[in-house]
């Protein structure tokens, strides 16, 4: 039997496992070609030098994999799929959940900026030219539902268009206008803030996305401190998640829903131990009973909410708790008052940021606050019994 020995080398052992040819690397001492009759065969070649494929780095690829992985691309998610039967994305709504009517609308691939003239194909996210173009840095404000102008820069522009919603209290403002608070009105159809509308909330009062009551004063951008003044300062722009340590520069706690940020119960629990979520989630609680109970005491038509159906408010004329049908479609809720408009608007807009605790917790506790005080006279409860705070 006749043997021969390598010196050190990169040796390969070609192994089908499901498909695939796997390397195994290592230094033998080989056999002759009759030696190893029936074994997996051998090939060697010399070592390659310094370099090898895996550990040459691809440009950027931990950026990559982060927004892999993100619901900014995701493909099957609601937000891009749901035109997906239809095989194109309304000019409207492809601003934000395609990245090709982003660019059309801010005019990043040449053609005039505004709505896309045409519908656009299916299929896209929010890609990388999205954030990255470098015609963003051209862009000099953001206009607003409320009419407002925001001046931005270029890493602010797509969070700033895509999340602030798509009504404002102008529009409420303009459909009630003339109207009897108490009266229902055929004509008056809710009204949705839309969805995940962060940049809506952050920018407060003075943004103006939520229903101002007359009189009252609301808060305006909250700043937050210095080093987490805008959306990247939190949320990191490739996997979206939140830097919680750096929350722990300032508060005992990275959990956000933990952080108190005042002294003072806005729920009327007196409860300073939980975080200022808790606050808000309350007062909504409250003013959501409180609606249900205008709709039926008031404006005499009971009214069912299901979130997962646009448009959210549905007529339950018998109280049963399952709203009324009609050609096998649930009934749009179709009694709304002014009074009720205002208060169910900003109920929603509170509740579609979910992390409107961080982003604006002011602004949120106020509309909540004035909402349930309009909502208390007209069905004769003593608002100043709840202790509420403003």
């Amino acid at each position: 039997m006749r043997r021969f020995l390598i010196p050190a080398a990169v040796v390969f052992a070609l192994t089908p496992v499901a498909g695939a040819l796997v390397h195994h690397t290592t230094t033998v001492q080989a056999q002759s070609a009759n030696d190893n009759a029936g074994d997996v065969p051998i090939f060697v070649i010399p070592k390659p030098g310094p370099f090898s494929p895996e550990r040459i780095a691809i440009p950027q690829s931990d950026y990559i994999a982060a927004w892999a992985r993100s619901g900014h691309s995701d493909s099957a998610s609601v937000s891009f799929s749901y035109w997906n039967e239809a095989g194109v994305i309304p000019p409207v709504c492809s601003v934000c959940h395609s990245g090709a009517g982003f660019r059309s609308f801010h005019g990043l691939d040449g053609s005039e900026p505004g709505l896309p003239a045409h519908p656009v194909p299916v299929g896209g996210v929010v890609d990388c030219e999205t954030c990255h173009n470098t015609g963003l840095a051209s862009i000099a404000e953001i206009a607003l539902p409320s009419g407002v102008r925001h001046p931005v820069n270029a890493g602010e522009v797509p969070c700033m268009t895509c999340h602030q919603g798509r009504s404002a209290g102008a529009t409420v403002g303009k459909a009630i206008e003339g109207k009897p608070d108490d009266t229902p009105d055929p004509a008056l159809t809710f009204i949705n803030p839309h969805y995940a509308t962060a940049a809506a909330a952050l920018l407060g009062g003075y943004g103006g996305s939520g229903y101002h009551y007359a009189g009252k004063t609301y808060s305006g951008r909250f700043l937050h401190a210095r080093p987490v003044e805008t959306c990247v300062s939190c949320h990191d722009p490739h996997s979206l998640q939140v830097a919680e340590e750096t929350c722990l520069t300032c508060h005992a706690s990275g959990t956000a829903a933990d952080i108190r940020i005042s002294r003072i119960s806005f729920d009327g629990t007196g409860d300073l131990k939980k975080g200022i979520r808790h606050d808000i989630a309350e007062n909504a609680r409250r003013l959501k009973g409180m609606l249900e109970d205008y709709a039926s005491k008031v404006a005499g038509v009971p009214m069912l909410y299901d979130g997962s159906h646009h448009p959210y408010f549905f007529t339950d004329a018998n109280g049963d708790g399952v709203a009324d049908q009609a050609d096998g479609k649930p009934v749009p809720y179709n009694a709304w008052t002014p009074r009720l408009l205002k208060a169910a608007y900003n109920w929603k807009f509170v509740g579609s940021d979910k992390g409107i605790h961080v982003h604006n917790p002011h602004y949120a506790l106020e509309l909540l606050h004035d909402s349930t005080e309009d909502l208390a006279g007209p069905l004769g409860v003593d608002f100043s019994a709840f202790g509420l705070a403003r």
